[in-house]
C-alpha cells in the first residue's frame, strides 16, 4: 500500500475505484476489491485506519481488536491499494462516465478521478437535549472514545456514560480501563427488551462471548448498569439522572444527583448521508425513522457505479458493516459473492433489526429540556423559540420552523438538531414527519465548508 500522505504515492488522476471511509466497511470493501488487481485509492480525514470503531492507539484494548489488526495488514500489504490520510471530501462530481471526488488535504485542494465509487462514510452520535446538555463537561460516548482512541486523552476522572444503545459499554469498559472511575452508567431502555429479539441471538452466537467480555469487565471496575436511567439534566459538575418509562417520561420522584467531571450521553447514531446525498443515491427511511440509503443484494446504489456499505444503509455494528464492505469490493471488482457470504449478511441483518427494536428513542424526551434549552447549538436556538414558531407564527412544519429560527442553517447544516426540531414541531402539530420531511433534513449541499480561496486556485 502507497501513502499518499507520507509523499511515497505516485500520482495518478485517474484511478479504478475509490473508496471513501477507512473503517471497519471501507477497510473490508477496499481489500477485497484489491484482490484482483484493481487500483484502489482509499480516502478518509484520519490520520490512521479504523475509523471511528477500530482508531486503537497501541495502548487502548478493545474487544477482539485482532480483527482490525489481521484487516489492517491486508491493507497494508496491497500494492494496488494508495491510503490518502487526513484528506477531507468536500463534493463528488460526475465527469462523463468517471466520478470526480474533490478533496481538502494539507491545507490544499486536490481531486482524484475514477471509474466506481464506494461509500463507507459511516454514523455520528445522536444527541438528544436537555438543560446542560451545552455546557462544558457534557459529550457524546463518541467524543469521549475517539479522544482517548485518537490521542491517549481521558476526558475526566469521574464519568458518567448514559444513553441508550450497547455502544455506552465500550465506552465505560474503555475509560476505566484507562483510569477513569465510572460513577454511572445509565441505559435508557429495559434489558427485557432483548427478550423479543432472542432469536438474533441465536443467528449470531459470537455476541455471547461479547456480552460476556463487557459483563466480566463491568465486574472488574465495579460498574454498576442501571436501566430505565436518564441524565435530564447536567450543571457545574452535577448530573441529575431520573427514572424514566418506556415513553421516556420522567419520573420525577425518583432522581437522584451524581457529582461528576463529564456525562457522555450518547442516543445512538445517525447514519452520515451527506456525500450519497450529493451524488444523488436514492433514500428511504427504515421502520424507526431514521433516513438510509435504499442499496440492492450487491450493496448498489441507485447511482450507476456507486457503492454503498456500513452505518450509511442502515446502523448495525462492525460485524454487519464489514460483511457489507466486503460486498461492495467484490461487486465493484467485477468479483464473484459466494452464498455464504450473502447468509452472512442476512444474519447480521437480523442482529441489527433487534438492536432497533431493543433500544427505540420513545417521545417523552421532548418533556425534559427548559424552555431556555439550546436545540440548535450553532444559531443558538432555544425550544422555546421553536415552540413559539408553531404556536405563534403558525409553522405547520419542520422547514417553515426552521426558516423562521434559523435551527439547522449552521456550521454543522443540522446534522445534530434537524431530526430533533421535526419531532419536535411534529409532536407540537401532532403531525407525524413525513418520509419526505426526514429525507431532506439529511441532506446538504456540500459535505464540508472550503473557503473560496481554495474554490479559486486550490491554494491557501
Amino acid at each position: 500500500m502507497s501513502d499518499y500522505g507520507e509523499g511515497r504515492y505516485e500520482y495518478r488522476e485517474w484511478l479504478m475505484i475509490i473508496v471513501i471511509g477507512a473503517g471497519p466497511a471501507g477497510l473490508a470493501a477496499a481489500e477485497a476489491a484489491s484482490r484482483n488487481g484493481s487500483e484502489v485509492a482509499l480516502i478518509d480525514s484520519a490520520s490512521r485506519l479504523g475509523g471511528q470503531y477500530w482508531r486503537h492507539r497501541s495502548q487502548v484494548s478493545g474487544y477482539r481488536s485482532n480483527r482490525a489488526d489481521q484487516l489492517f495488514a491486508k491493507v497494508r500489504g496491497a500494492a494496488s491499494i494508495t491510503y490518502i490520510s487526513e484528506a477531507t471530501v468536500w463534493s463528488i462530481e460526475r465527469e462523463g462516465e468517471l466520478i470526480r471526488v474533490n478533496y481538502l488535504q494539507g491545507g490544499s485542494e486536490s481531486s482524484l478521478t475514477a471509474e466506481k465509487l464506494i461509500l463507507a462514510t459511516g454514523a455520528y452520535d445522536r444527541s438528544l437535549p436537555f438543560p446542560g446538555w451545552d455546557q462544558p463537561g457534557s459529550m457524546t460516548p463518541g467524543a469521549a472514545q475517539a479522544m482517548l482512541k485518537g490521542s491517549g486523552v481521558l476526558v475526566g476522572k469521574r464519568v458518567v456514560v448514559a444513553g441508550t444503545g450497547p455502544f455506552l459499554l465500550p465506552v465505560a469498559t474503555g475509560l476505566a480501563e484507562s483510569g477513569a472511575e465510572i460513577v454511572g452508567l445509565y441505559e435508557a431502555n429495559s434489558a427485557i427488551r432483548w427478550l423479543l429479539s432472542l432469536h438474533a441471538l441465536l443467528l449470531n452466537p459470537g455476541k455471547f462471548a461479547e456480552i460476556f467480555y463487557y459483563g466480566n469487565l463491568l465486574k472488574r471496575f465495579k460498574i454498576s448498569l442501571k436501566f430505565n436511567r436518564a441524565v435530564s439534566s447536567f450543571a457545574d459538575g452535577s448530573a441529575t439522572v431520573s427514572h424514566i418509562n418506556s415513553h421516556f417520561m420522567v419520573k420525577s420522584q425518583r432522581e437522584k444527583i451524581v457529582h461528576t467531571d463529564v456525562v457522555a450521553v450518547g442516543w445512538g447514531f445517525l447514519p452520515d448521508l451527506t456525500l450519497g446525498g450529493i451524488v444523488g443515491c436514492a433514500q428511504r427511511v427504515d421502520s424507526h425513522g431514521t433516513t438510509i440509503f435504499a442499496v440492492d443484494g450487491e450493496q448498489r446504489s441507485s447511482v450507476e457505479n456507486v457503492w454503498i456499505a456500513g452505518g450509511a444503509t442502515g446502523i448495525g455494528g462492525a460485524d454487519l458493516s464489514l460483511i457489507e464492505g466486503e460486498i461492495a469490493g467484490l461487486s465493484a471488482s467485477s468479483q464473484s459473492i459466494s452464498p455464504s457470504m450473502r447468509f452472512t449478511r442476512f444474519r447480521k441483518q437480523i442482529f441489527a433489526n433487534a438492536l432497533k427494536r431493543s433500544y427505540p428513542i420513545a417521545d417523552g424526551w421532548q418533556r425534559w429540556p427548559q424552555e431556555s434549552t439550546t436545540i440548535c447549538r450553532c444559531e443558538e436556538v432555544t425550544i422555546n423559540e421553536i415552540r413559539e414558531s408553531v404556536t405563534e407564527l403558525g409553522a405547520e412544519d419542520s422547514r417553515t420552523a426552521k426558516l423562521f429560527t434559523r435551527a439547522g442553517m449552521g456550521l454543522c447544516q443540522g446534522r445534530v438538531c434537524s431530526r430533533n426540531v421535526s419531532e419536535i414541531v411534529a409532536g407540537l402539530t401532532h403531525c407525524s414527519v413525513s418520509d419526505g420531511e426526514r429525507i431532506a433534513s439529511s441532506n446538504r449541499p456540500i459535505a464540508s465548508p472550503i473557503s473560496l480561496g481554495l474554490l479559486g486556485d486550490g491554494k491557501k
